[in-house]
């Protein structure tokens, strides 16, 4: 089941939990020796599931203006131990389905790390910017248009 909490409603230990996981997957696991911490989770919402106490997936929904002019969806993961289980997808879907609702808004920015390119496609989030690299990374910045989700 999902959950959908702002900051200041994170216990301490679910939010060691959430940036401990973050820091697994995006520092350790992707050699990526950047700060994780941006001083934008403030004022993010924050969309995880659980299982047994273990965080199995997570994302941090944008609004608008903080990031972008468009809300965005990111630091999105699955725990190492529960991949292949299509939680990906599943979170994906949600963060969607929550940021429309949220922040009342069409269309969504990302930044996508490119591997994932055919996932975000598959979602109907459209390339709008060169490739470029971030923290080491090659990225591009995508949108899912109003217009994209209609049809």
């Amino acid at each position: 089941m999902f959950q959908v909490k702002r900051f200041n409603e994170l216990t301490t230990d679910k939010l060691y939990q959430l940036l401990k996981l973050r820091v697994d997957v995006f520092v350790v696991e992707q050699n990526c020796p950047y700060p994780e911490i941006d001083g934008l989770d403030q004022d993010c919402l924050h969309l995880f599931t659980e299982e047994a106490g273990v965080i199995t997936s997570y994302c941090r929904l944008i609004p608008p203006g903080v990031l972008y002019n468009e809300p965005s969806i990111g630091r999105i993961l699955v725990h190492q131990n529960y991949r292949e289980k299509a939680l990906g997808r599943a979170i994906v879907s949600e963060a969607i389905r929550v940021t429309k609702e949220a922040f009342n808004r069409g269309d969504i920015k990302i930044h996508a790390q490119v591997y994932l390119d055919d996932f975000y496609t598959s979602f109907g989030f459209k390339p709008v910017s060169d490739e470029y690299l971030e923290d080491g990374i090659l990225h591009v910045d995508r949108v899912l248009s109003e217009d994209v989700k209609k049809q």
